[in-house]
């Protein structure tokens, strides 16, 4: 409750938190948008591959010429500008740097940062969530042996949901049902960047002019982001996911008790304990009433009768049976809100919710038959989706992580809606990734 004061009390002693993002897309533009009128908080550095891209994107979001022009990280430093370079590993070795956002949706790549940032002594926020999904619990428990932060980001939706479950908790109730609202495509699972824009609701004229990418929003479509957010909410927050993968029941805000509670008591629900995406829309395509497709939810169960009547005598939104309340924030402001990550794992060394355990996975599964030979293009691409799979059946199956699903050539015939397993693939066993889900894999199997 006191990050504001915090900072501005930074920004009085001329030591602000200084910070570096790698990766100057959507999410980090809507975090560059913020950075100059945050208190205390000094983006000191900017990496990406294209440094004409990366300063485009100041300028775009209204930076004044010559904030992002400093010469080097000195310069910067001593004047409050920003240094652009394609060299993040420059940022990420530097010791004037203390928080590096990574922002690149690289599952490979946010590895290597994650690991640098750590061995250098930095807070890492991960944005990237395939690579926190491909190892985050295994990189979590790296950097608490350094005694460094690493977190979720702020503003994306599983940082948000850990927030709430931790709320649920901390105040004495059993979580029920955590996750997100989206909206849902019948067949869904087919979509690829050649079809996005016209499930979104965009032309590819108002994406471009947006900055957006075809194939990272074929995977919000496809279900592989929410399969993926949902195996994050799950390691971070110690919660199942459903056997056989997300339903995305249709359900409004004022639905949550009902539709997110127990078969046994009424609802839709195999188990409690469990992470869910539901749909903002009905199967035949009609808009669900007040629905949550920006939003996020979690719903609990009140572990006594007194606290059932109080849920009920303050208004809150309970089920027939009055033991099931709800809470969920209606939007998530992705980049906009990153500084709160930023600001809780320099000023507080915490985190905003990061990967304890190993739960939950998201596994590349056929998008349609493929062959010998073919080549995989990632997560939202031609190929394949991810499907979220309790961990401990990803492991038993020998699934392919969508994060490692790219660049990799078939081995064998794969049919349509069948997960991928790491023998159907050819696996380049001395890539940094793959050896680091390896010893993931090893390290937290029986836990």
């Amino acid at each position: 409750m006191n990050l504001t004061s915090m900072l501005r009390q930074r920004a009085a002693d001329d030591k602000p938190v200084r910070a570096a993002l790698i990766g100057a897309g959507k999410f980090g533009s809507m975090f560059l948008s913020q950075v100059p009128t945050t208190p205390g908080m000094h983006l000191a550095g900017i990496a990406d591959l294209s440094t004409d891209r990366a300063k485009a994107a100041c300028r775009n979001v209204g930076w004044p010429d010559g904030k992002a022009d400093a010469k080097d990280l000195d310069q910067a430093v001593a004047t409050g500008g920003t240094f652009v370079t394609e060299d993040s590993m420059a940022l990420l070795q530097d010791p004037r740097i203390d928080v590096v956002i990574d922002a690149t949706g690289i599952p490979p790549v946010g590895i290597r940062h994650a690991l640098a940032a750590i061995e250098n002594g930095k807070h890492i926020v991960m944005v990237n969530v395939e690579a926190d999904v491909l190892a985050g619990p295994l990189l979590a428990q790296k950097a608490r042996d350094a005694g460094v932060v690493y977190t979720m980001a702020y503003g994306d939706q599983p940082a948000l949901i850990a927030e709430m479950v931790d709320w649920v908790r901390a105040i004495g109730f059993d979580v029920t049902c955590a996750g997100k609202g989206t909206k849902y495509i019948p067949g869904y699972h087919d979509i690829n960047p050649d079809t996005v824009w016209g499930h979104y609701g965009l032309t590819a004229e108002q994406a471009a002019a947006g900055g957006m990418n075809p194939q990272m929003f074929a995977s919000f479509m496809d279900g592989t982001k929410s399969a993926i957010e949902m195996a994050a909410v799950a390691n971070a927050c110690d919660l199942t996911p459903p056997s056989n993968g997300l339903t995305f029941f249709p359900c409004g805000v004022d639905d949550l008790t009902t539709v997110l509670r127990p078969e046994s008591d009424g609802g839709q629900l195999k188990q409690k304990g469990t992470v869910e995406v539901i749909a903002c829309n009905e199967r035949d395509g009609r808009n669900v009433f007040r629905d949550l497709r920006w939003g996020v939810y979690v719903t609990f169960e009140a572990p006594n009768d007194y606290a059932k009547r109080c849920m009920w005598e303050y208004g809150m939104k309970v089920d027939s049976t009055g033991k099931y309340g709800c809470m969920y924030k209606p939007y998530h402001l992705i980049g906009l809100e990153l500084g709160i990550s930023v600001a809780n794992a320099a000023l507080r060394g915490e985190a905003t919710g990061h990967s304890r355990y190993w739960r939950g996975d998201a596994v590349a599964t056929a998008k349609k038959d493929l062959k010998p030979g073919d080549m995989l293009d990632g997560e939202g691409g031609f190929c394949v989706y991810g499907k979220l799979m309790p961990a401990s059946a990803s492991l038993a199956l020998g699934g392919l992580p969508i994060g490692l699903a790219h660049g990799f050539k078939l081995k064998n015939k794969v049919a349509k809606g069948t997960p991928l397993t790491w023998s159907d693939v050819e696996v380049d066993e001395g890539m940094q990734a793959v050896q680091v889900r390896r010893e993931m894999e090893r390290s937290f199997a029986n836990r």
